[in-house]
């Protein structure tokens, strides 16, 4: 197993973050991870890193034991049918992107290769990732468990049924979005009323910070620890009354449902 060759088909964000994650915490050498990616800037910053640089999706896979697409959902088919003749059940493939199913990955290769579906987000650049994940039936559990450490080197991953995978991008693949837009409306009143923007965000901040240590360790439900903030005819009250007037709770649960709907979309 500590031989096995790991391919990364694409040197984005996501694949930087991983492979970052890979070699900090020296779980693999770098001469056992491969990647491909058309901007040959990127292939010479993996390749300062000692990881292995390929000239194309083929070669990649050629040489890989696992294989990690981590490209955008739109250009999957034109990947899955060039290194199509390359692929047979001794490859695993590993897919992060929003909507692709595992037996999308099947159909397009011609065959049940073993395969993992993983959601992670964006904070796994910074070692504070949070990632979904399921398998096919007849993968390894020692390849499994390699994969799932590729991902928990970097943050928390939660195992789920494959029926929930297009739902769980809503929850942690999209969610940084959903909080970076409210960090930016708090940020913006503070600056409307004379607080300093720097200051402002130091705030903000730490306070998304312990409110979420407060979610992870107070033992309390968000509607109690929601209560424990709103004293009767306080100042926090009055500000989630006009929330709840604008029915800003109604409004997130249908976006989360929006961002599944295209999840759907992505994955026929």
């Amino acid at each position: 197993m500590n031989n096995m060759k790991t391919g990364f088909i694409g040197a984005g964000n996501m694949a930087t973050a991983i492979i970052n994650g890979i070699l900090r915490q020296k779980a693999e050498k770098p001469e056992n991870i491969f990647v491909f990616d058309l901007d040959e800037n990127k292939l010479r910053t993996m390749g300062e890193k000692g990881v292995g640089t390929l000239t194309s999706c083929r070669e990649l896979t050629e040489k890989s034991d696992i294989i990690v697409l981590a490209i955008k959902p739109q250009n999957y088919d034109e990947v899955l049918e060039e290194i199509r003749d390359e692929v047979d059940s001794s490859k695993t493939f590993v897919t992060i992107a929003a909507g692709i199913s595992i037996d999308y990955i099947r159909n397009r290769l011609g065959t049940d290769v073993p395969a993992v579906r993983v959601m992670p987000n964006t904070p796994l650049l910074l070692g504070k990732g949070a990632t979904a994940m399921c398998q096919s039936e007849n993968i390894d559990k020692d390849i499994f468990d390699k994969i799932y450490n590729m991902f928990a080197l970097s943050g928390d991953v939660a195992l789920l049924d494959e029926s929930r995978m297009n739902a769980v991008i809503a929850v942690n693949g999209s969610s940084p979005a959903y909080i970076y837009l409210f960090a930016k409306a708090m940020r913006d009143y503070a600056v409307s009323v004379g607080i300093d923007e720097n200051t402002a965000m130091k705030l903000i901040c730490k306070t998304f910070e312990g409110s979420a240590e407060m979610l992870r360790s107070s033992g309390d439900t968000p509607d109690q620890l929601i209560t424990k903030v709103c004293s009767k005819g306080g100042t926090t009250i009055e500000a989630m009354n006009v929330l709840r007037d604008n029915k800003v709770e109604e409004t997130i649960i249908n976006a989360m449902k929006a961002c599944t709907k295209r999840a759907e979309e992505l994955g026929k």
